[in-house]
């Protein structure tokens, strides 16, 4: 549930309603909040305008593509001033095998969520991509055993 002061219940019945299935019709989502069909549309679109809806994607299914390895990995960089940072952030970014990339502050300096196809593939990006970043010092390794949740299904 998103909550903000400048949405009313109905802005958030719509929010709630497109997480659960982005996929519906207006009519759909208009019966499902509560609204006829062009006050339903108008929330809709001032929600997209105002940056409460980023976009609509299609969601994959990783096991069916063959890529059920998980692997978190924890990266320490050398320097952590802002140009390091920004260094590393953009060269993340190119990474396809990494679905996340958090910022962290505790004993480390970021988290990735790596998905590959097995160990080995992971054990190249870690070795081939990953360690050979700007400023990366270290990394650490945890591979997932189950995914209970996550924030597609």
């Amino acid at each position: 549930m998103i909550k903000s002061s400048e949405i009313d219940q109905f802005d958030q019945k719509i929010l709630d309603a497109l997480v659960e299935d982005g996929r519906m019709s207006i009519t759909e989502l208009s019966e499902r909040v509560g609204l006829s069909k062009t006050p339903c549309q108008a929330r809709l679109k001032k929600l997209i305008d105002s940056g409460y809806i980023d976009g609509f994607k299609a969601v994959l299914n990783p096991v069916k593509l063959g890529l059920d390895h998980v692997a978190f990995a924890e990266v320490k960089l050398t320097d952590t001033r802002e140009e390091a940072l920004l260094s590393f952030n953009n060269a993340i970014k190119k990474i396809k095998e990494i679905e996340e990339c958090h910022m962290i502050a505790g004993r480390f300096d970021y988290l990735l969520k790596v998905r590959t196809s097995d160990i080995r593939r992971y054990r190249i990006v870690l070795g081939e991509k990953i360690s050979s970043l700007p400023f990366v010092a270290s990394t650490s390794t945890n591979v997932v055993m189950q995914s209970v949740k996550e924030s597609w299904s």
